[in-house]
């Protein structure tokens, strides 16, 4: 994202597989924030604008917003794995919706039982 030097064309097969018919991909509504944050910061409102259009409306991309029983399997998983907040939510959106895979650039979540997580780094020649 970010048109990042190191990660754009790693990552374009996943967004790629994510435009076909048939295809699914959860995430969480922090994740947005996590995104905007750097354009924000930099006053980018032009940015934060794209973002915001490309990302929520990207096709077979559902967004799913913390409930109570996200919260809670986040508060879990923070308590035994010492996840971040964020990335607790993050980890326990995707074991609830029932993602069979997890693509993030932090090896945290690798120790997260239930997650298949599939490194950014592991996809770089």
């Amino acid at each position: 994202m970010e048109n990042h030097p190191t990660y754009k064309e790693p990552v374009r097969p996943i967004f790629e597989w994510l435009e076909k018919p048939g295809s699914r991909a959860v995430t969480s509504t922090i994740t947005m924030l996590e995104l905007l944050v750097r354009p924000y910061r930099l006053s980018d409102i032009d940015g934060v604008n794209k973002f915001y259009a490309l990302l929520s409306t990207y096709p077979h991309l559902e967004w799913v917003a913390p409930t109570l029983e996200i919260a809670d399997l986040g508060a879990k998983l923070r308590a035994e794995q010492g996840l971040r907040t964020p990335d607790a939510l993050q980890a326990a959106t995707a074991i609830s919706s029932r993602a069979t895979g997890f693509v993030s650039n932090d090896a945290a979540f690798q120790k997260v039982p239930g997650l298949d997580v599939l490194l950014l780094d592991d996809l770089l020649d």
